[in-house]
């Protein structure tokens, strides 16, 4: 059994690589393993988008807010406990993309594949987590569309090992992000499992990225701009896959797609870094105008974010007692800076208007 091939190269999509890179190298002189420590919030962001993205594309809908507070460990009520518990899945599986990305003795093997599978889809028994599907399955594509027919389960075994000894030693002279893209393509295509398959794909194309080196995993993922154009994500696997299984189809179609796709969310990701550089500077001279201590800039600048802001995480970031987090943030309340909402262990703190208010008339100036 053969897989997809990767497409010829062409003048316009290297011309658009190169672009990317020199975006890649910008984001990563911050937003590396040697960042700022401010920069952790902007980490946190893109992990709790990622993971919203591509679980919302297969109907596990949540908050950006209530994934960020998932991802902490927490568990907000607005969230189903099944939609939880798909999202922290992924959010394991992203973990374990993260170790690998460096780990000098990784190599790419089908009980890879099925590891990931397994972290994926631990918390639906009836995908049967790591397990490759042993029966025929029809991918329905909507109302008034055909469904496509991936490969019959005898074939599966081979065409995942066909994957991973591809990964391991196929194309290496590719850029990663079109071998990104063909890991995706292929996995997609053969849905080599019951359930779970797209967030599979997307975990396996992350990693290939990661493993580029050169930003975190979550730095590189296209899952925000898939969950924003998931028409358009579908409309192309689509032209692409045709109606049943056939490698032979060309795979040109799709790669652009990916490129396009990481262009444009490392064009945001570099907007987000020069956004967060002002704000990072205000807040510093709001601290320094009032004889806050240093520490209080973490919290103004994460709740001017967009974050919440809870004791634990504050403490753990400024390397404080709890009392003290609990006085600082106090003290910024009764200053006007911070709202307090919730009770209990759920007691957060946001921006409030006055602290909004000063931070737009800063950038008018």
């Amino acid at each position: 059994m053969a897989i997809y091939a990767t497409p010829p190269k062409s003048a316009v999509l290297l011309r658009r690589l190169d672009e990317l890179d020199v975006l890649r190298r910008y984001l990563a002189q911050y937003l590396g393993d040697s960042a700022e420590p401010w920069t952790g919030a902007l980490r946190r962001l893109a992990a709790a988008e990622t993971t919203v993205a591509s679980t919302s594309i297969e109907g596990y809908g949540a908050s950006l807010e209530d994934t960020v507070e998932i991802l902490a460990g927490r568990h907000p009520s607005s969230t189903s406990e099944e939609t939880q518990r798909i999202i922290s899945a992924y959010a394991q599986a992203m973990d374990r993309v993260t170790v690998l990305a460096d780990d000098p003795s990784f190599q790419w093997s089908s009980q890879t594949i099925l590891d990931l599978h397994f972290l994926i889809c631990h918390p639906q028994p009836e995908a049967r987590p790591g397990r490759l599907r042993d029966g025929a399955v029809v991918v329905t594509r909507g109302l008034g569309r055909d469904p496509y027919r991936p490969p019959e389960a005898s074939e599966i075994p081979v065409l995942v090992s066909e994957i991973a000894k591809w990964l391991a030693s196929g194309d290496l002279t590719r850029h990663p992000v079109v071998r990104a893209a063909m890991a995706h393509l292929n996995l997609v295509t053969i849905h080599p499992f019951r359930d779970g398959n797209g967030r599979l794909a997307r975990v396996v194309q992350s990693l290939v990225l990661a493993r580029e080196g050169l930003l975190r995993p979550e730095l590189v993922s296209i899952e925000p701009y898939l969950g924003r154009h998931t028409r358009e994500y579908y409309s192309v696997l689509e032209a692409v896959q045709g109606l049943g299984y056939d490698p032979r189809r060309d795979a040109s179609p799709w790669v652009e797609f990916c490129i396009e796709a990481h262009v444009f969310e490392a064009t945001e990701r570099r907007h987000w870094l020069e956004v967060a550089h002002a704000r990072h500077d205000f807040c510093e001279r709001l601290a320094g105008e009032h004889q806050y201590p240093d520490r209080f800039v973490i919290a103004l600048d994460q709740a001017l974010f967009g974050l919440p802001v809870v004791n634990a995480d504050f403490r753990r970031e400024a390397n404080i007692a709890g009392p003290t987090a609990t006085q600082d943030l106090q003290r910024l309340r009764r200053d006007g800076w911070l709202d307090q909402e919730g009770g209990g262990r759920s007691i957060h703190y946001i921006a409030s208007r006055q602290l909004r208010d000063r931070w737009s008339a800063s950038l008018e100036r």
